[in-house]
């Protein structure tokens, strides 16, 4: 096989695919502080045009992902096993899915997160977006690690990176504790029917972290091959 051959076929790496698809996953759960904003404002016409513009990213994400399964060499010289791609992508684009769903529960009801929990939220939720940007960050360091060929410093960087991701996702663990007993301190004198949809989109905000968690571990197995 000649030399130009070889390098074609590590031209189709699927790495930096995925690279550019995190990136996407990113910027669709990154809208949502926005989209609590003007919900908390009653701006529902903003709140309806920043849904749209997640359902948007998350469809272009959902587009990518069938890209990446559907070109996903599978000959001899693919620098990562098929399966860890297949598995990580998968991981990425469900953090995407879970924003849509969540921007669409909250404006379906017109639901907002009462004044009481508003600060603790906000927090959370930021937190939650920042384990999904630290996931993005990782991910983001793949094609550096091709070309050291998954070894000495930079595995060592991500693997930094993959802890901090942890110890990000343990913080929103703690989070949702303190907002849940929050939500149930008050939740007497509101509508039930708006409690059970509050206390499911605190474990729907909640998840966009253990699903970035999900991509850091699927990552460091990637890195332990």
């Amino acid at each position: 096989m000649s030399g130009n051959t070889i390098l074609g076929v590590f031209a189709k790496s699927p790495l930096k695919p995925l690279e550019q698809h995190i990136r996407k996953v990113n910027e669709c759960a990154d809208l949502l502080p926005s989209f609590f904003v003007a919900c908390t404002a009653g701006d529902w016409d903003k709140a309806e045009k920043i849904r749209k513009d997640i359902s948007s990213l998350e469809r272009a994400a959902d587009t990518m992902k069938r890209d990446i399964r559907n070109e996903l060499p599978g000959g001899i010289f693919m620098p990562v096993q098929r399966t860890d791609v297949l598995e990580l992508v998968s991981q990425q684009d469900k953090i995407a899915n879970k924003a849509k769903d969540i921007s669409g529960r909250i404006l379906g009801r017109k639901l907002v997160i009462p004044a009481e929990l508003s600060d603790d939220f906000n927090s959370y939720l930021t937190r939650c977006i920042d384990a999904i940007k630290q996931a993005a960050d990782a991910i983001n360091e793949l094609d550096d690690l091709l070309e050291t060929g998954f070894r000495g410093r930079e595995v060592k960087l991500v693997e930094k990176m993959i802890i901090e991701l942890a110890s990000i996702e343990d913080d929103t663990d703690f989070m949702q504790i303190k907002l849940r007993r929050a939500l149930m301190a008050i939740e007497e004198g509101m509508n039930p029917v708006d409690v059970m949809f509050l206390y499911q989109i605190i474990e729907w905000v909640g998840d966009l972290a253990d699903l970035a968690e999900r991509v850091g571990a699927r990552l460091e197995i990637m890195l332990a091959r």
